[in-house]
């Protein structure tokens, strides 16, 4: 699975962000947590740890240039470059078995950004030309390649409460 970076607020808590790396993380997710706050940070970091999950953090004042660039660097690394080179790794392994199946896990956000959130609409809408290239090389070695969004307005039914996909005026 891609490394998800998730920012928490500055007023931190146990709300959505929290709750999406606690459960990235029990999924065997690796998850970095940013907030503007080193304290908000470590507390984060210090939880989930705390509960065996695997979880680093950054801290991340979008006021300051130099914090925004390690950020968006960080991003793009994380859910553009792993994936790209994590499936550059396995797929001779699957290639020696006769072939395989990549799933790359893209976003909502790569059809349909949200303002303030540039660097990750980017790089989750550089998934999916990824993920098109990919499929294209590889299908001839047996190798199937597949990208995943979640659609948030589903969250809602799985009993994700908090979750709305706002209608968007053209």
């Amino acid at each position: 699975m891609p490394f998800p970076c998730l920012s928490l607020p500055s007023s931190w808590d146990y709300r959505i962000g929290f709750a999406i790396a606690r459960r990235l993380a029990q999924d065997r997710a690796h998850v970095v947590v940013s907030s503007r706050k080193q304290q908000n940070v470590d507390q984060a970091v210090a939880t989930l740890q705390g509960e065996g999950l695997s979880v680093t953090g950054t801290v991340c004042h979008v006021g300051k240039a130099e914090d925004r660039e390690r950020l968006v660097a960080m991003t793009l690394d994380i859910n553009v470059k792993a994936p790209a080179l994590m499936t550059k790794a396995v797929v001779p392994e699957m290639e020696k078995r006769g072939g395989g199946s990549v799933v790359i896990v893209s976003s909502i956000a790569a059809f349909s950004p949200s303002p303030g959130f540039s660097p990750y609409n980017v790089s989750k809408t550089a998934l999916l030309g990824l993920n098109n290239t990919l499929a294209i090389e590889l299908a001839p070695r047996n190798i199937r390649v597949n990208c995943l969004h979640l659609d948030l307005s589903r969250l809602a039914s799985a009993g994700c409460s908090g979750w709305t996909r706002k209608k968007r005026k053209a």
